[in-house]
């Protein structure tokens, strides 16, 4: 009951993305937002949905340490498994927990060589070999396309598909699709891209590229503990 009512509710399946994992081997998806408004967590969601469904992710963070990354997956599955019985709740969680691994780098160190060579140890091992990766914390502004060809050869090598949060600033004005001018000469890299955006105490999630054309909401409120479709 817990699989189906968190993958029901998942925002990303709501807005009209076909494809069960919402991005094709070899894809790029984005989750565009100011800071603090919960880019992590709704892709620590699409991570929770990718485990249930028994595709192991590997979760990369630029900025913070495993243990509060970790501290992401607990609090935002314990929110959203809050109404069942904490028993039932916690033998899920230990049984999902196996198809997620933490990497950490420094911004400074991070590299897609680097990325590669770790990722190679934990595949040669049988240790770990991601369906999905969520690449959290790097600077599109700093990057460049460079690195983004790189990872995108990365994934199409060992067919995996890529989740960034993008970091947008508050002055600087959108264009009419609602992408940020310093994004543009990356957008076409990205096969999915949403947007997070605060209104006072709620938080919307509206879809800029990728959904299916048949698809019938344009925007979707979302609950801001759990980063699920509001009830």
């Amino acid at each position: 009951m817990i699989k189906k009512e968190i993958i029901q509710r998942n925002p990303l399946l709501n807005l009209g993305f076909d494809n069960e994992y919402i991005l094709q081997s070899g894809g790029f998806g984005a989750v565009l937002a100011h800071a603090g408004v919960g880019k992590t967590a709704l892709l620590v969601q699409m991570a929770l949905h990718a485990m249930m469904n028994e595709q192991p992710v590997l979760h990369v963070s630029l900025n913070d340490a495993v243990s509060k990354v970790d501290v992401w997956y607990r609090e935002l599955f314990n929110d959203m498994s809050s109404k069942y019985d904490s028993a039932e709740a916690m033998e899920y969680w230990e049984s999902i927990l196996n198809y997620r691994f933490i990497m950490t780098f420094r911004v400074e160190g991070f590299s897609v060589p680097k990325l590669e060579e770790r990722l190679t140890d934990l595949m040669q091992q049988n240790i770990f070999k991601p369906h999905t990766i969520i690449l959290d914390g790097l600077k599109f502004d700093e990057s460049g396309r460079g690195l983004l060809l790189e990872l995108k050869e990365l994934a199409k090598k060992y067919s995996m598909r890529i989740w960034f949060t993008v970091h947008t600033h508050r002055h600087e004005p959108p264009k009419e699709d609602g992408l940020p001018l310093s994004f543009l000469h990356v957008e076409d890299l990205f096969d999915v891209l949403v947007q997070l955006a605060a209104k006072g105490p709620e938080v919307y999630i509206k879809a800029l590229k990728g959904r299916s054309p048949n698809a019938k909401q344009d925007a979707l409120l979302l609950d801001p503990a759990t980063m699920l479709i509001k009830e």
